[in-house]
């Protein structure tokens, strides 16, 4: 008989939280914030949680009450969302929506957070971690949009694994999003667009428009930050849209 005291081994694969082991690649954190952003991650991210999506709080992976939670509204996600200008801009383009965020890399969540408090945004949510740990947790198809800007390339061959758009990610997006939902992928990667068009499709996804011209962007997009630079070192825009049948 195990004593009740006696502390629970964590299963092989798993973390002492329970979470199954997932490598994570890419940086949480980077130069040293300055107070204001300190200040931001303290005051104002815990209220924009979109629920309880970390393991830590949510060890017996509960799904989330959209419908309670985001008021019944359409519920967007923006996978890696950067600085956060994408986002931002989608919260006050559309008001009738709820959209959350999800990005690791805590300068670029300080950011966003320091764009809310600045233009009062009321319909953008933060989750502050890997966006395999929302998929946990949302339900099968309650998204309504989704938004992969500029995503790390990864450009060595032996990493392309760890870009988004393998399997690893792309099914658990497919199955929380509804049927006849758009995806977006906008990339100055051509390798990045080759497996773009290779993967999506294979999780369920259908390409829509001319895949021999993807240089129109959306008539609501925003150029971005990432976008500039790509930009000013000579790198072309793409962009593609998929739809979940």
């Amino acid at each position: 008989m195990t004593d009740k005291n006696t502390p629970k081994k964590t299963p092989p694969g798993a973390h002492q939280s329970g979470a199954p082991w997932r490598n994570f690649y890419g940086r949480i954190h980077g130069k040293t914030l300055n107070q204001a952003q300190k200040d931001y991650l303290v005051e104002d991210l815990e209220a924009l949680s979109p629920g309880a999506v970390g393991w830590d709080v949510n060890p017996d992976r509960t799904p989330i009450d959209m419908a309670t939670k985001f008021k019944g509204k359409p519920v967007w996600l923006e996978v890696g969302f950067g600085g956060g200008e994408h986002l931002v801009h989608m919260g006050e383009t559309y008001p009738e929506v709820e959209i959350i965020g999800c990005e690791p890399f805590m300068n670029g969540v300080a950011m966003l957070l320091g764009k809310i408090r600045k233009l009062g945004t009321q319909n953008v949510w933060v989750h502050p971690g890997d966006v395999r740990d929302l998929f946990d947790v949302v339900p099968d198809e309650s998204l309504d949009k989704a938004f992969l800007n500029y995503p790390d390339p990864w450009p060595k061959s032996r990493h392309h694994r760890r870009r988004f758009v393998t399997q690893e990610h792309l099914e658990p997006l497919f199955k929380a999003m509804k049927p006849g939902t758009e995806f977006r992928v906008a990339t100055d990667i051509p390798d990045y667009v080759r497996q773009t068009m290779e993967e999506v499709p294979k999780a369920g996804f259908v390409f829509e428009g001319d895949p021999n011209d993807l240089s129109a962007p959306w008539s609501d997009w925003i150029s971005t930050r990432y976008e500039q630079k790509a930009l000013r070192e000579g790198r072309t825009p793409h962009y593609m849209t998929f739809r979940r049948p």
